[in-house]
Protein backbone atom coordinates (compact mmCIF):
# COMPACT_ATOMS: atom_id res chain seq x y z
CA UNK A 1 0.00 0.00 0.00
CA UNK A 2 1.14 3.48 -0.78
CA UNK A 3 1.23 6.40 1.66
CA UNK A 4 -2.14 7.65 0.41
CA UNK A 5 -3.86 4.32 1.15
CA UNK A 6 -2.18 4.11 4.59
CA UNK A 7 -3.39 7.60 5.40
CA UNK A 8 -6.95 6.72 4.42
CA UNK A 9 -6.83 3.51 6.44
CA UNK A 10 -5.47 5.37 9.44
CA UNK A 11 -8.18 8.04 9.22
CA UNK A 12 -10.95 5.44 8.89
CA UNK A 13 -9.56 3.46 11.82
CA UNK A 14 -9.34 6.56 14.02
CA UNK A 15 -12.85 7.70 13.08
CA UNK A 16 -14.24 4.26 13.94
CA UNK A 17 -12.47 4.18 17.30
CA UNK A 18 -13.56 7.72 18.21
CA UNK A 19 -17.20 6.93 17.37
CA UNK A 20 -17.17 3.78 19.49
CA UNK A 21 -15.51 5.63 22.36
CA UNK A 22 -18.35 8.20 22.28
CA UNK A 23 -20.86 5.36 22.58
CA UNK A 24 -18.97 4.04 25.58
CA UNK A 25 -18.99 7.50 27.15
CA UNK A 26 -22.78 7.36 27.07
CA UNK A 27 -22.85 3.89 28.65
CA UNK A 28 -20.53 5.01 31.44
CA UNK A 29 -22.76 8.02 32.08
CA UNK A 30 -25.76 5.67 32.33
CA UNK A 31 -23.89 3.57 34.89
CA UNK A 32 -23.09 6.72 36.87
CA UNK A 33 -26.78 7.64 36.92
CA UNK A 34 -27.68 4.17 38.18
CA UNK A 35 -24.96 4.41 40.82
CA UNK A 36 -26.48 7.59 42.19
CA UNK A 37 -29.79 5.81 42.67
CA UNK A 38 -28.36 2.65 44.26
CA UNK A 39 -28.18 1.74 47.93
CA UNK A 40 -24.99 2.25 49.94
CA UNK A 41 -23.19 -1.09 49.44
CA UNK A 42 -24.15 -1.28 45.80
CA UNK A 43 -23.02 2.34 45.39
CA UNK A 44 -19.56 1.39 46.59
CA UNK A 45 -19.40 -1.37 43.98
CA UNK A 46 -20.67 0.98 41.27
CA UNK A 47 -18.12 3.64 42.10
CA UNK A 48 -15.24 1.17 42.26
CA UNK A 49 -16.25 -0.17 38.85
CA UNK A 50 -16.67 3.35 37.47
CA UNK A 51 -13.27 4.43 38.76
CA UNK A 52 -11.70 1.46 37.01
CA UNK A 53 -13.57 2.25 33.79
CA UNK A 54 -12.56 5.92 33.87
CA UNK A 55 -8.91 4.95 34.36
CA UNK A 56 -9.09 2.58 31.39
CA UNK A 57 -10.88 5.24 29.37
CA UNK A 58 -8.08 7.75 30.03
CA UNK A 59 -5.53 5.17 28.90
CA UNK A 60 -7.46 4.56 25.68
CA UNK A 61 -7.71 8.30 25.00
CA UNK A 62 -3.95 8.67 25.55
CA UNK A 63 -3.21 5.78 23.20
CA UNK A 64 -5.62 7.18 20.60
CA UNK A 65 -3.86 10.55 20.79
CA UNK A 66 -0.50 8.79 20.48
CA UNK A 67 -1.79 6.93 17.42
CA UNK A 68 -2.89 10.18 15.78
CA UNK A 69 0.63 11.54 16.20
CA UNK A 70 2.41 8.44 14.86
CA UNK A 71 3.22 7.39 11.32
CA UNK A 72 4.79 4.55 9.41
CA UNK A 73 6.04 1.56 11.39
CA UNK A 74 5.44 3.40 14.68
CA UNK A 75 1.73 3.59 13.80
CA UNK A 76 1.47 -0.22 13.72
CA UNK A 77 3.26 -0.52 17.06
CA UNK A 78 1.10 2.12 18.75
CA UNK A 79 -2.02 0.56 17.19
CA UNK A 80 -1.24 -2.74 18.95
CA UNK A 81 -0.97 -0.93 22.29
CA UNK A 82 -4.26 0.84 21.60
CA UNK A 83 -5.97 -2.44 20.74
CA UNK A 84 -4.84 -3.97 24.04
CA UNK A 85 -6.11 -0.98 26.04
CA UNK A 86 -9.27 -0.91 23.91
CA UNK A 87 -10.07 -4.54 24.66
CA UNK A 88 -9.43 -3.96 28.36
CA UNK A 89 -11.89 -1.05 28.44
CA UNK A 90 -14.44 -2.92 26.33
CA UNK A 91 -14.28 -5.96 28.62
CA UNK A 92 -14.60 -3.82 31.73
CA UNK A 93 -17.55 -1.92 30.31
CA UNK A 94 -19.33 -5.08 29.18
CA UNK A 95 -18.81 -6.61 32.61
CA UNK A 96 -20.07 -3.51 34.44
CA UNK A 97 -23.16 -3.17 32.27
CA UNK A 98 -24.02 -6.86 32.81
CA UNK A 99 -23.35 -6.67 36.54
CA UNK A 100 -25.47 -3.58 37.18
CA UNK A 101 -28.43 -4.23 34.87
Amino acid sequence: MGPKENSGLKQAYLANREAELKEWDAKILQLEAKAEQAQAQVKIQYYEQLESLRTKQVTVREKLHELKQSSGAAWESVKIGLENSWNDLKGGLTSAVAKFK
